[in-house]
């Protein structure tokens, strides 16, 4: 997903008023930050890179396509790990996602949310990521 400058900003100002509605066990009050990962040039191969991992994401290169997907669990919010076939684990409870997110093995029932991303004028990769 990339987004261009207004429309990162009318999402941020989406996920800052709770449309996005808040994540089971949330804080009420939660904060879009905007994070920046690096150079984009930093993700030129396809891959699943960790780097940002504890900051709650990961960065997925997969052809043209760059985009960040959560880095927790949709179950019960454990950090995920990134496996060497590029899909992603869940140490907790055992809950797998593909490379895409999409759950393959429960207990979680739903998919790894994409969060928005957008290239900034100095070729930096920027993140909209919750801080809670």
């Amino acid at each position: 997903m990339s987004l261009n400058r207004r429309e990162f900003v009318i999402l941020s100002c989406a996920v800052a008023s709770g449309c996005a509605g808040p994540a089971e066990n949330a804080p009420v009050s939660l904060k879009p930050v905007a994070i920046d990962a690096g150079p984009a040039s930093d993700y030129a191969a396809d891959g699943v890179y960790d780097r940002m991992r504890d900051r709650g994401f990961f960065i997925v290169r997969k052809g043209p396509s760059l985009t960040a997907l959560s880095a927790i669990c949709t179950h019960r919010k454990c950090k995920l790990s990134a496996e060497p076939d590029h899909s992603f684990y869940c140490k907790c409870h055992g809950s797998t996602f593909d490379p895409d997110g999409k759950v393959t093995e429960g207990p979680a029932t739903r998919n790894l949310p994409p969060l928005p991303t957008s290239i900034d004028e100095h070729g930096h990769l920027v993140v909209l990521a919750i801080a809670g």
